[in-house]
């Protein structure tokens, strides 16, 4: 998740948020903070679009689609992918499910390999699966992701994973809110992590600090403006929310180059920030 980032999949607010009347019409059913508003929007977007194109090489994007909701502008959770294909997933947000088949005939399409599918009650989000390093594959027990996707995820990597961990998910702001193993950790390079550990288990962080991982502590103020939601574009270089001051001068003082886009609209509102705007594909 801190190699060089050189194919990912997104999708823009013209496809997701599609027009101000959409939002207004959807985003409490979402569960967004407030209400976005779709030209600030698209112009955050824009920016953070520049900030990808200056080190990924290819950007596919999402389509429009009439069965997906707003939500889909996080093209994060509907996959995951690994060294041999994606895993179509099945979002523990039932709102969310249909991204799952649209975001499956996408990579049809592009003859991207699938190398699985989540089936029967197995329902998880892409937030709560986390590879430390490339045999290291971290999945996070909470309300988006339950047991039989965990055995299910187990068994499809089995032949390129090495360590297959799971991480117990606080309760923290209950099960109409949005906790993902991201949402406290993110690698941004293969001995660099930003996190927020009041919601890690204590075996979980240990075991970071016995692999020698340097943690980059993000705050409480800043967990809720996305601080420890980072996107690595290559090691040590990566994209933040604008605002988190403290997460960026640790970054900083630990050797990383910090990009910044303002994510008002496209982030703080809806509790996704830069990983979860994108899907990688392919990381050198």
């Amino acid at each position: 998740m801190y190699s060089p980032l050189e194919r990912v999949i997104v999708k823009h607010p013209n496809e997701a948020f599609q027009n101000q009347n959409h939002l207004a019409d959807q985003w409490k059913t979402f569960n967004y903070l407030e209400e976005p508003n779709f030209k600030g929007a698209v112009r955050e977007y824009s920016n953070f679009i520049g900030i990808l194109e200056k080190y990924v090489p290819q950007i596919d994007y999402l389509p429009a689609s009439p069965e997906v909701g707003m939500d889909s502008l996080y093209a994060h959770d509907p996959v995951k992918f690994t060294p041999a294909g994606a895993i179509i997933l099945k979002s523990g947000k039932k709102l969310r499910q249909p991204e799952a088949v649209v975001y499956k005939k996408f990579l049809a399409e592009r003859e991207i390999a699938i190398v699985g599918e989540l089936t029967g009650d197995a329902v998880s989000d892409g937030g709560d699966i986390v590879w430390l390093d490339d045999k290291t594959l971290v999945v996070g027990r909470g309300y988006r992701t339950n047991d039989e996707a965990i055995r299910q995820l187990k068994e499809m990597t089995a032949s390129f994973v090495d360590e297959f961990i799971v991480v117990q998910l606080p309760h923290d702001q209950g099960e109409a809110e949005c906790l993902h193993l991201m949402s406290f950790i993110s690698m941004v390079d293969r001995d660099l992590a930003v996190v927020h550990s009041p919601l890690m288990p204590v075996f979980f962080r240990q075991l970071l600090i016995e692999r020698k991982i340097q943690l980059i502590e993000v705050p409480k103020d800043e967990y809720d403006t996305l601080g420890c939601n980072v996107l690595a574009l290559a090691p040590r270089v990566c994209v933040i929310v604008s605002g988190n001051a403290s997460t960026k001068k640790q970054l900083l003082d630990a050797g990383a180059t910090v990009y910044e886009y303002k994510g008002e609209e496209i982030s703080v509102k809806g509790t996704g920030g830069p990983t979860c705007l994108t899907s990688p594909v392919v990381r050198n």
